[in-house]
């Protein structure tokens, strides 16, 4: 069991992917935005952070960065949507930046998992 941070603006994604990594045994918080994202990682120091990249307030960049300058270490999946060209760039740039892993919406709920999987056992 591992502790889950799931960061996203959209209430559907956040509750699609409690609602799955709980069935896995994970305990998982949720945050709408960056910003309370930061909050919420200071507060539960959870072993991965799942975030969106496109959010207001503070986007996924920002908050990778700030997650990556405080835990070097950090677990990262980001995750956005949109035109394929736009999405491929967004995704490249995360994880240039520093994430762990990307994954492009949208995406099945198996392809999440094991991707989750494979990012704990980095």
């Amino acid at each position: 069991m591992a502790r889950i941070l799931v960061i996203d603006d959209d209430p559907d994604v956040r509750h699609l992917l409690k609602t799955a990594l709980e069935r896995d045994k994970h305990e998982v918080t949720e945050a709408e935005n960056g910003k309370e994202g930061l909050r919420r990682w200071r507060e539960k120091r959870p072993d991965l952070v799942i975030t969106d990249i496109v959010m207001p307030e503070k986007d996924g960049y920002e908050t990778l960065f700030e997650l990556l300058s405080m835990e070097p270490n950090v677990k990262v999946i980001a995750m956005t949507g949109g035109e394929w060209r736009d999405t491929l760039d967004r995704l490249w740039d995360a994880q240039l930046h520093g994430a762990s892993r990307t994954i492009p919406k949208p995406f099945t709920l198996s392809e999440m998992r094991r991707i989750v999987g494979e990012v704990l056992a980095l």
